[in-house]
């Protein structure tokens, strides 16, 4: 098995990095910008689960923090693969910055097929939401 990278589009948003590093150091705050087929949320500030419908229900853990760079998670619990993703911010200014999630697994060629197009949008979603971060 090698090592699948997928990574969402690099977004630029209208608020600090320190804003959204903050906002997203928090799980409390993921749900506000999950999908609708997103269900079953539960969080603390540290970790959630949730299931995506027709998927599987994914555990998450907040593993390390970069001051207003960089947000490691780390899959938890019942998930079907190990992971890391990586919320990496880059400031470009006093209220602004650009955001990407770049998401790391081991998956064998079957599971990478099953995977990648679904997580690329949903990454990419997410991404996009970065903007809506008040």
């Amino acid at each position: 098995m090698s090592v699948t990278k997928i990574e969402s589009e690099k977004v630029e948003v209208n608020n600090s990095a320190e804003n959204i590093f903050n906002y997203l150091s928090d799980f409390n705050n993921f749900q506000k910008l999950m999908p609708p087929q997103v269900t079953n949320w539960t969080s603390t500030t540290e970790d959630c689960s949730f299931t995506i419908n027709g998927m599987a229900t994914i555990g998450m853990k907040i593993i390390d923090k970069a001051p207003f760079t960089k947000i490691t998670i780390s899959s938890n619990g019942k998930v079907p693969f190990e992971f890391k993703l990586f919320v990496l911010i880059t400031e470009t200014g006093a209220n602004s910055c650009v955001g990407q999630l770049v998401f790391e697994s081991e998956l064998n060629m079957m599971m990478k097929m099953m995977v990648e197009k679904p997580l690329t949008n949903f990454f990419n979603m997410l991404a996009q939401k970065m903007k809506d971060i008040k």
